[in-house]
């Protein structure tokens, strides 16, 4: 709930006032930077959370060795950002703030390692404060300059950086008070065989993380440098527009990979069949994502135009051709969705049976398919172009872990899930014709109608059984 109050209240509202080109350039930085952010982790805080949880004793042990190791990958992680910068030809500006998102990226990964001690603690109710205490902060600091007009110089995207820094200092020090309320008196030592150990276990994931940051978030880096001058960076925040709605979706979808990796790994130990879980995470998400992504699109060129105003110094076509360029790229990115909830499944599960090579070389596939239709299209229809490129590159892995789950747990092909979701899939288009073309309907009211009827239909298919699955949680 405080993620999409972040992305829509304040977010969105930063790039209105800043305007697409200057919320691009900040963007096109924030997902370079994220690009090499396993550097910074390594693996590390998974490890961690497994083993404190495992070994609640070894907390003040583990807590000054692997926090002192958690500062060497931020230099290490320092030097990769500003080499990689710097043999990319950015200067000035871009360098000043790159050391600024770079240090926010620091600051998170912190904050996730010492979250990861609370959970292995299972201090369940202070990690979920903690969890959304930064985002709360970003709240109360930005839309205090942004809604009181307190602050009457021009606002910048600079000052939204120093927010996200101020907010994640304060975070990363509540944190490190909480942990170290239950770790007492800190045991500092070197011991360099158990760090080389873990970091040795941590690879195969930490390389996934690694290729799958690539083509998630090389998108608008790839755009800014294909594209000339101001022009990508303006293209790069048209491109930011529509995938801000995607990351919203996406924090709900997760949730799903959160509950089923420990329900998976623990029916594939004690040797139970997977299907029934696997058909109704399927069945719910896919066909919740499916309504979404359906209305969204029919009516993605309004959600746009709702969403993002008119520059100043922007006329009418420019405006326009930004919204339209913008509602393309919305409708491309949620039937992306689909293919990434799929592989919030089936990844999940390929995770938990640790498959980690094959999904690894899945993952470089679409890395690859990502990168090289992102150099064709992207001269020829700039951010647009980049948007068809994911969605091909995510399509492609969808379909990958399906096929490798499917050959490994030896699934049989479920015609009766396959039928109702077909028939769900013509009602949603005939509907969505219905409302699109007709003329006594506002589109806030079509939207409304094509989502609560898709919910409807899929409720009546059978698809959407919430209760069934609050069943299962229960079981487990």
């Amino acid at each position: 709930m405080v993620k999409p109050l972040w992305i829509f209240g304040i977010d969105r509202q930063v790039q209105n006032l800043v305007g697409p080109e200057e919320y691009g350039f900040y963007f096109t930085i924030f997902n370079f930077s994220f690009l090499f952010y396993i550097f910074l982790d390594l693996g590390i805080t998974n490890f961690n959370n497994r083993n404190i949880a495992q070994n609640n004793q070894l907390l003040s042990k583990h807590l000054a060795g692997i926090g002192t190791v958690k500062m060497l990958l931020g230099l290490l992680y320092g030097l990769i950002i500003f080499l990689v910068a710097w043999l990319n030809d950015y200067e000035g500006r871009a360098f000043y703030l790159l050391a600024w998102v770079g240090f926010n990226q620091f600051l998170l990964s912190f904050i996730l390692y010492l979250r990861s001690n609370l959970n292995g603690l299972l201090l369940f109710k202070t990690d979920s404060f903690i969890s959304v205490l930064d985002r709360l902060l970003m709240i109360f600091l930005l839309g205090y300059l942004l809604w009181t007009g307190w602050y009457d110089a021009t606002f910048t995207i600079e000052w939204f950086v120093y927010g996200q820094t101020i907010a994640y200092a304060v975070t990363m020090l509540i944190a490190l008070i909480a942990v170290l309320r239950k770790a007492g008196k800190l045991k500092f030592n070197w011991n360099l065989p158990f760090f080389i150990l873990i970091i040795k276990k941590s690879l195969p994931f930490a390389s996934l993380v690694l290729l799958m940051s690539f083509y998630n978030r090389v998108d608008p880096v790839i755009i800014q440098r294909l594209l000339p001058g101001a022009l990508g960076y303006e293209q790069a925040g048209v491109y930011s527009q529509a995938y801000r709605l995607l990351d919203a979706g996406q924090n709900f979808a997760y949730l799903f990979a959160v509950l089923l990796l420990p329900l998976f790994s623990k029916m594939i130990v004690s040797g139970e069949r997977v299907d029934q879980l696997v058909k109704l995470s399927f069945s719910i998400l896919i066909s919740g994502v499916l309504i979404l992504a359906v209305s969204t699109s029919a009516y993605s060129r309004q959600i746009m135009d709702f969403l993002y105003y008119q520059m100043s110094g922007e006329d009418a076509l420019q405006y326009n051709l930004r919204i339209d360029q913008s509602a393309t790229i919305l409708s491309m990115l949620m039937f992306s969705f689909l293919a990434i909830s799929s592989n919030y499944i089936f990844g999940t599960l390929l995770t938990a049976n640790n498959s980690m090579k094959w999904l690894n070389l899945i993952a470089l596939g679409g890395v690859l398919i990502n990168l090289i239709l992102n150099f064709t299209l992207i001269p020829v229809f700039m951010a647009v172009g980049s948007a068809y490129a994911g969605l091909a590159a995510q399509v492609f892995t969808a379909i990958a872990q399906f096929a490798l789950a499917y050959r490994i747990f030896n699934f049989r092909v479920n015609f009766g899930l396959t039928i109702r979701f077909i028939v769900l899939i013509l009602f949603l288009f005939g509907l969505a014709y219905f409302v699109t073309t007709s003329e006594a309907l506002k589109w806030e009211t079509g939207f409304i109608i094509l989502f609560s009827g898709g919910l409807l239909a899929a409720f009546l298919l059978r698809l959407l059984n919430p209760f069934e699955w609050i069943k299962l949680l229960k079981n487990n």
